[in-house]
This record gives C-alpha cells, sequence and structure tokens, in this order.
C-alpha cells in the first residue's frame, strides 16, 4: 500500500511538472504539437540528467561502500555475489525501476508512443530481474561447490536445469508483454503447436539447448583447439553460434559443423594441454634386441666418462657392490647378482639428458619406460612435456632430443631396429654367391 502511494505521488508530481511546461509553452504563444514537444523534449533531457546522476550514485554505493563491506568480513559467501557481479545486475534493477517512473510521463503528449515506450521499459525490467536472479544462481553454485556436502554432486547439472526452466519464463513473459496476451494463453498455444514446431525447428532447437549446455558448461570456447576425426576437424574454433560451429583446420581449411554435434558426439580439446603450459612428447626407440647385454668393467669405465652418467653410473655400482657382497654372488657368471646392462645405462643417460634440457618442462610427468618387446625390438619411450605448447617449437625439440639420442645410441653398443631394405638383401645375396 505504501509503495502503490509513493507510485502515485511520483506520477501526480510528473504529471503536474509536465503541465507546467506544457502551460508556459501555451502562454509564450507555442502552438499545441509543438508545445507538446517542447515538453517531452525538456524533460526527457532533465529525465536523462537525472538517471546518469543516479546511476553514477548507484555505482559508487555498490562499487565502493557495498564492495569496501564484503571485502573486509570474514565469511566467503558474499565474495560470491562481487564474483557473479549480482550488485551491478541489482543497479541496473534499481535504474529500470526509476526509469518506469519517471519516462511514460515525460511522453503523456503522446500516448499511442507511451503505450510502446511502457511496453519496452517492461522488458528491460524482466531482464534486470533475470540478471539478478541468475546472479543469485550462480552464487549459490558457488557456495555449493565450497561445502564439502556437494564436492562430488553435479551442482552445475541443477543450475542448467533452473537456468533453462528460468529463460523459459523470461521468454513466455516477454511475448505475453508483446502480444498483450496472458502468459497462459500463450502456454496453451505453445503446447498445441509444440509438435510442428519441433519439426520445422529440430535443428534451431538442439542448437540452442546445445549453446546453452557448451557455455554453462564451458565445455568449448572460440579459438580453442579441438579434434573432431568424424567430421575431419582438427583446429581453432571461429565462431560457435545458434546452428554451426566454424573450424579453420591447420591447412587453413574451414570446417562447419551442426553445433549439437558438441553434445552428441566426442571431441578432443587441447585447451588444457595450453593452460598448463607444455606439449607432450610420446615416441619410441625401437632397440634391436639381440644387442642388448651386460657391460664389462672397461666399457662401465668408459661410459663414465659422459658427464651426465657419471653420477648415476657411481650411484649404481655402489648399490649393486652391497647387493652382491650381502647375497654373496659368485661373480664368475654375470647372470648371477645384479649387473649393468647397455639398454638400463641408455635408459638412464635419456633421462638424465631430458632433465638438463632447458627446453622440457620439469614441472610435467617425465619419464623413459619399456613397452612390451615386439617384433619390431623393445620399444624405449619417451614420456615427457616441452616447455611451450607452439607447435613449431615443440616439433623442434622433439626433433632435437631424437637426433641426438640417435646419435648417442652407438656409446652403448646398441642397434635401433629396422626392417631389412632392399640394399641389404642384395648385399646379403651377393655375399653368399662370392
Amino acid at each position: 500500500m505504501e509503495k502503490t502511494n509513493i507510485i502515485n505521488i511520483s506520477a501526480q508530481t510528473t504529471s503536474s511538472i509536465y503541465q507546467w511546461t506544457f502551460n508556459l509553452a501555451e502562454t509564450i504563444g507555442i502552438h499545441d504539437r509543438i508545445a507538446h514537444i517542447l515538453t517531452s523534449a525538456c524533460l526527457l533531457i532533465s529525465a536523462f540528467i537525472l538517471l546518469v546522476l543516479i546511476d553514477y550514485l548507484l555505482r559508487f554505493f555498490f562499487n565502493s561502500v557495498v564492495t569496501g563491506l564484503i571485502k573486509k568480513t570474514k565469511t566467503n559467501w558474499d565474495n560470491h555475489l562481487l564474483d557473479n557481479k549480482v550488485q551491478v545486475h541489482l543497479s541496473r534493477l534499481i535504474l529500470v525501476a526509476i526509469s518506469q517512473l519517471l519516462l511514460p510521463d515525460v511522453f503523456m503528449g503522446f500516448p499511442s508512443f507511451t503505450a510502446v515506450l511502457i511496453k519496452v521499459l517492461d522488458i528491460f525490467m524482466i531482464f534486470a530481474v533475470y540478471g539478478v536472479a541468475n546472479g543469485l544462481l550462480k552464487t549459490g553454485r558457488d557456495i555449493l561447490r565450497s561445502s564439502k556436502a556437494f564436492v562430488d554432486k553435479p551442482v552445475d547439472s541443477y543450475l542448467q536445469v533452473l537456468q533453462i526452466f528460468l529463460i523459459f519464463v523470461v521468454g513466455t513473459l516477454i511475448v505475453s508483454i508483446l502480444t498483450g496476451n496472458s502468459p497462459w494463453s500463450f502456454l496453451v498455444s505453445l503446447g498445441a503447436a509444440s509438435a510442428i514446431l519441433m519439426l520445422v525447428f529440430k535443428d534451431t532447437i538442439l542448437g540452442f539447448v546445445a549453446s546453452i549446455q557448451v557455455s554453462a558448461n564451458d565445455s568449448v570456447r572460440v579459438g580453442d583447439w579441438i579434434e573432431m576425426p568424424k567430421y575431419g576437424v582438427d583446429g581453432d574454433i571461429l565462431q560457435i553460434n545458434l546452428n554451426n560451429v566454424r573450424v579453420q583446420n591447420w591447412d587453413k581449411t574451414i570446417v562447419t559443423i551442426p553445433t549439437y554435434t558438441l553434445l552428441s558426439d566426442s571431441f578432443k580439446n587441447y585447451r588444457g594441454m595450453q593452460e598448463s603450459g607444455g606439449r607432450r612428447i610420446k615416441r619410441s626407440i625401437n632397440i634391436k634386441i639381440s644387442t642388448i647385454r651386460y657391460l664389462t668393467k672397461e666399457e662401465i669405465d668408459e661410459l663414465r666418462k659422459i658427464a651426465l652418467l657419471k653420477p648415476y653410473i657411481e650411484q649404481r655400482e655402489k648399490e649393486i657392490r652391497e647387493y652382491n657382497e650381502q647375497n654373496k654372488v659368485d661373480p664368475e657368471v654375470l647372470v648371477n647378482g645384479r649387473r649393468m646392462t647397455n639398454v638400463g645405462l641408455f635408459r638412464a643417460y635419456i633421462k638424465a639428458y631430458a632433465l638438463h634440457n632447458p627446453d622440457i618442462h620439469k614441472g610435467l610427468t617425465l619419464l623413459v619406460r619399456q613397452l612390451a618387446p615386439g617384433e619390431h625390438g623393445l620399444p624405449l619411450e619417451l614420456y615427457m612435456f616441452t616447455k611451450g605448447t607452439q607447435w613449431a617449437f615443440f616439433e623442434d625439440t622433439m626433433s632435437d632430443v631424437f637426433d641426438h639420442l640417435f646419435a648417442a645410441i652407438k656409446y652403448f653398443d646398441l642397434e635401433i631396429f629396422e626392417l631389412p631394405a632392399s640394399d641389404d638383401v642384395r648385399l646379403l645375396l651377393e655375399g653368399r654367391s662370392a
């Protein structure tokens, strides 16, 4: 009741100002039509200046006073209000509410325009309320995320359901305002035509839902590198809209895929790799198994001259000596006890080389492992990350590493497995014939 009285007083005040300005224009001798235009123009300028002043005061109040008080509190839930910009949406709501009180009476002399203006302001008010409600929903989500009881719960899914419902309510109210009909009549009409609408706008509806899901889940963004072999996609996203997603492949071709495929099909997003600061190297060197053997003391002493291997060899020798002495191992037979092998030292050298390489990321996984031996020998796999994600840098770094290892493997009396070439077969036959 009190709010209604305030609105009535405000409307009466604005009407009185309009009438006074209009009478003043008539007194000067201005024609009625022009008097209405001048009156509305003067009041519109005054209202605009007042709204700008109110907007400045609201911004100062929320950004300085309220934000300062929230930051001084020891609780965290109110910080989520700032993160989701609830204060910004609230200031817009207040500004729209004041506009609803002032602007319609500014154009009292133009009833048809006033009716349109009222509808526009009502729609703005719906969007302002939606902004506040959506910000509060996101704040609730963030608060629940910080609670131990909801750590493993799909809080985002709950938020998405509420957001979709909120968007549906907003759309219904806007259509109701534009048509002048009750929201219930719109819902009844929509239910009757839903089958036809879903058939005609199937792709658009799927794209709309997919856009909401993609945005809410933050699964892809413009600029992300994605890979979808099924559709020939391997490149950066240029644009995401309601119906399709445009991707520029590395060969500069453009691929367009329906937006809903981001939900219906699987894809690989390299954003995590780019944000981590490292790009994975996962490549093997196939060792010829027949070249793997125990090393003699002289060979170990020779390999000790390699600076990167010296600390490892000394530590390994100490461990092996202590083990063999403790277990009274017969040194005459090499297979007894523990011994160093050329492939073992080569594996240690690869790891030491990677650790001393400035282009290899030390904060991410770094290991050299043996894979299951097969018809192509024993694979030694390098699993590590470069200190950068650019394609050219990654390829150069990986090539430099393997260039070095291919040349260094000969120091360990190992051979890389290769299938026989035609020259090998020809030399073999020539040797037999000779």
